[in-house]
């Protein structure tokens, strides 16, 4: 399967590791000399709303990418810890927790 850049962008990135869905390609890291891909760019969660700034963009070295399918990116990639999502719930949640 042939697949340009910009189909690329449109792909969602999962991470085997922890099953965490990382974003979408922002960008593609080429080596000039070479020809060759050498990472892919995600760009950094926001922070409280943006409010607080964002994370540092993700880059996942090629090697890192195990699958490219038809929708989803599959990488096996050791993701920074304050670049993970938490899932402590949002304040309707509290409020419907049955204990």
């Amino acid at each position: 399967m042939n697949c340009f850049i910009t189909d690329m962008r449109e792909k969602e990135i999962i991470n085997l590791r922890d099953g965490c869905r990382l974003g979408s390609v922002c960008d593609v890291e080429f080596d000039t000399c070479s020809g060759t891909i050498v990472s892919i760019v995600v760009f950094g969660r926001n922070k409280a709303f943006g409010l607080g700034g964002k994370c540092e963009d993700i880059k996942i070295c090629w090697n890192d990418i195990k699958v490219i399918g038809d929708d989803t990116i599959l990488v096996d990639f050791d993701c920074p810890k304050e670049c993970k999502k938490t899932n402590n719930g949002n304040f309707l949640d509290s409020l419907f927790r049955h204990k």
